[in-house]
């Protein structure tokens, strides 16, 4: 199983829902290229649904952290939504939701771009 990426929009916020494996090789370059893009195109705020990621690895951890970096020095932000399972442990285990927010629910991800 790859990586499949489906895109939603709520007002200025792009969301990408990611099913499957982000994992060095063709699906991380997808991850990588598609959020390319969205920076370069303009988008400043990015949620990422990791509700049906099973697995994640550090060129894909990379990848979520230049993409982050990108976006805030273009006074944007990027989170986490709905992390478990595989996901989740190495995300805590690297410290990560110490820098990258991280939430359960939907709206509360999508509010979180309105408290600056």
């Amino acid at each position: 199983m790859g990586l499949q990426i489906a895109l939603r929009q709520s007002g200025n916020i792009v969301i990408l829902d990611l099913q499957g494996k982000a994992t060095i090789g063709r699906p991380n370059d997808e991850l990588s290229a598609q959020l390319r893009k969205l920076i370069d195109g303009g988008t400043r705020n990015v949620v990422l649904n990791l509700e049906h990621l099973v697995q994640l690895d550090s060129s894909s951890l990379s990848t979520i952290v230049r993409a982050l970096t990108s976006l805030r020095t273009r006074n944007g932000s990027l989170c986490l939504l709905r992390p478990h399972g595989n996901v989740l442990l190495v995300l805590e285990t690297l410290h990560l939701q110490d820098v990258i927010p991280c939430f359960n629910d939907e709206p509360s991800a999508l509010a979180s771009f309105t408290q600056t």
